[in-house]
């Protein structure tokens, strides 16, 4: 069941066109991504699903409501993450929290958001001296304390160094484990195919695909190629007849497949049944990136 709905969704500044006929839905408990680059839309989309900006036309439903009409229900259901947030350098993790539960006629226990974010040795430490992915645990926690049935989550990992990054994505997958639904906005292709479920990709304003992240990969090439070091000498026409398999050589000592489909299964297996083992082996496949640059048609 689609929990938001946003049809024909356009946004202008003067003459530049921001958005232009987006249209997507967002299925109930999932992680629904937006991907693009850096003043694709995105940030303008999202903010008019949060009733933060009047769209020129279109029409938006969350959960039901209207964000221009039912903006005090919809603070109710929807949690927001902006791009950009800051609080008072000098507030504390524990004020922070007790500040923003008073907004809600039944928020959630801080206390227990707090422990359940990893903020508890935090919790009388000053925002300004909080790490990046400390505050953007934060960020995630003032989101989630009205126990939204929905989040939005703006370019979470943006100035994040890798470990702090995949500590987020554990972070995210947990608060769609809780049952929220999760719309993330991002330019990371590795995390889009990490966290979402589908996704939209959105280039110059317009909506160019949805898909699954692998749905929108094969989109661009299903080729696969397999090469690896036989541990002995092997048939070529073992794997030449295999309906996944279509081109086998061998160069340099290495046997190099390609093909479709469950390939690596099906080459495995031939593997197996003669007690061949493969070292050195490698798989190498179209990826969200292939699929980026394929479907808008620029550089990364």
């Amino acid at each position: 069941m689609a929990i938001i709905e946003v049809v024909d969704l356009g946004k202008r500044y003067g003459p530049k066109v921001a958005v232009d006929e987006v249209s997507f839905t967002v299925e109930e408990g999932e992680i629904f991504g937006i991907l693009g680059p850096n003043g694709a839309g995105k940030t303008t989309t999202v903010e008019c699903v949060e009733g933060m900006r009047v769209p020129d036309r279109g029409t938006i439903r969350v959960d039901g409501l209207d964000p221009r009409r039912d903006r005090d229900a919809l603070r109710q259901v929807l949690g927001v993450q902006l791009q950009e947030s800051q609080l008072p350098d000098r507030i504390k993790v524990r004020e922070a929290l007790d500040l923003y539960s008073s907004f809600y006629p039944d928020p959630a226990d801080w206390r227990e958001l707090m422990a359940r974010l990893g903020l508890e040795e935090q919790r009388n430490a000053e925002f300004g001296k909080l790490s990046g992915g400390q505050k953007q645990r934060l960020s995630v926690a003032l989101a989630l304390v009205g126990k939204p049935r929905i989040a939005v989550l703006d370019e979470l990992t943006t100035g994040l160094d890798p470990q702090a990054r995949r500590d987020t994505w554990d972070l995210i997958e947990g608060v769609r484990d809780s049952g929220v639904t999760v719309l993330l906005v991002t330019h990371f292709m590795e995390e889009a195919e990490r966290l979402c479920d589908r996704l939209a990709v959105i280039d110059a304003g317009r909506v160019v695909a949805i898909d699954t992240p692998a749905g929108l990969v094969s989109r661009v090439d299903s080729t696969q190629r397999v090469r690896f070091r036989p541990s002995t000498p092997i048939d070529l026409a073992l794997f030449r007849d295999l309906p996944e398999v279509s081109e086998a050589r061998e160069h340099g000592g290495r046997i190099h497949l390609t093909g479709h489909g469950n390939l690596l299964h099906a080459v495995t297996s031939v593997l197996a049944r003669n007690q061949v083992v493969a070292a050195e082996l490698r798989i190498d496949q179209a990826s969200l990136d292939d699929a980026f640059v394929e479907l808008t048609k620029r550089e990364k």
